[in-house]
């Protein structure tokens, strides 16, 4: 690795995250055939707090002293964490998880389109136009009253707007504020969620095999947020963030392989447009940041 350029190993790294969170949803949905929803995102939140308490203990960041409008946001962002997962989660246990996965692709585009609605941050014309072609693209994923149609996608387009609730509230928070006691309040919420949730559902017993599910869920969840962590800090955000497409062919090969699953033609390629105009997107924040000489290299 260190003959490798930062912007080479922060590749490799959101590669590597990326593999690992769609993993971590294969194995997921595979939990679904056994264990309640529910029940399968509190023991799975029980390894990721875990996890990530010991983290922030080690990196020093477990501290609570932020000002009322730092918590405002904090609490914001789990909100959109807590609906994110359970909107996500629902879909993926009910669709196949490469319609799943495309229709998150479209997350840098409505996250571009909310930040000009709420943050006031330039739109140009061409970065509209992206945002409104990659949302028919979803549409043709989706295919509303279509012989295919799902009504999980909208759960999926839910997920989304929860998601982009999330990432926007992360824009407006100080970077006093550390990444990885961030991340711990969000797990701590979606496992009280699971928690509460479970209450009113019959819990069922752990098999082997769901056992071990639920272990390979957990261990690619924590190394893809180490992975993803690391690609940001080493790389370039420009030249990283567009790694973060390598989940869609992951999840079309695992859908394949594990599940017998295969998008039909029109939403493989409503997938290819919500790809492509989120790179557009990505490419266009890149050259303006440029532009304007604002050069946010790494986040440290």
């Amino acid at each position: 690795m260190r003959v490798l350029s930062d912007n080479t190993r922060g590749a490799l790294m959101m590669m590597g995250a990326m593999c690992a969170y769609t993993f971590n949803d294969a194995f997921m949905k595979a939990l679904s055939d056994e264990i309640p929803l529910f029940q399968a995102i509190f023991f799975r939140g029980m390894g990721a707090v875990v996890f990530l308490a010991i983290l922030c203990k080690i990196l020093g960041q477990l501290r609570f002293r932020f000002p009322l409008r730092e918590w405002g946001l904090l609490l914001l962002r789990t909100a959109g964490e807590l609906g994110g997962t359970f909107f996500f989660l629902t879909a993926l246990f009910n669709m196949p998880i490469a319609n799943v996965s495309a229709i998150l692709q479209v997350l840098p585009l409505s996250v571009s389109l909310a930040a000009a609605l709420f943050l006031g941050e330039a739109l140009g014309w061409r970065r509209l136009t992206a945002i409104f072609v990659g949302f028919v693209g979803v549409i043709m994923i989706i295919q509303p009253g279509g012989a295919d149609f799902n009504i999980f996608s909208l759960y999926a387009l839910a997920a989304v707007a929860c998601v982009t609730l999330r990432d926007i509230a992360v824009r407006r928070m100080s970077r006093d504020v550390p990444s990885v006691f961030v991340a711990l309040i969000a797990a701590v919420g979606v496992t009280c969620m699971g928690a509460a949730g479970s209450m009113f559902t019959p819990w069922q017993p752990f098999t082997t095999t769901s056992g071990l599910q639920l272990a390979g869920a957990m261990s690619f969840l924590i190394f893809g947020y180490i992975a993803s962590v690391s690609a940001m800090r080493f790389g370039e955000i420009g030249f990283v963030a567009p790694f973060r497409y390598t989940s869609l062919l992951v999840a079309l090969v695992l859908g394949v392989l594990v599940f017998g699953e295969w998008p039909n033609a029109l939403a493989l390629t409503g997938g290819a447009i919500v790809v492509a105009t989120g790179l557009f997107t990505l490419y266009r924040e890149t050259q303006l940041r440029i532009r304007h000489r604002v050069v946010p290299d790494r986040i440290r």
